[in-house]
């Protein structure tokens, strides 16, 4: 496996890797129709990590209701 192809590791509390990176990334070099879409592809970027955080929640609900104690 290439070094590229691995998953990046967070290296602190607070770094997400790639989302770091781009938060801190300067914008002055992009016309108006690149900006506009990067906010497009972040825009659906956002909704496809609500959409996996959702499952996940709903997953993380499903097995708590399975190993809860049950009551006498």
């Amino acid at each position: 496996m290439d070094e590229e192809d691995r998953p990046l590791r967070r290296s602190s509390e607070g770094d997400f890797g790639a989302a770091s990176r781009l938060a801190g990334e300067s914008l002055d070099r992009y016309s108006l129709d690149e900006l506009d879409a990067r906010v497009a592809l972040l825009e659906t970027e956002i909704a496809r990590i609500r959409a996996h955080r959702n499952a996940s929640s709903a997953h993380r609900l499903a097995a708590e209701a399975l190993f809860r104690p049950r009551s006498s």
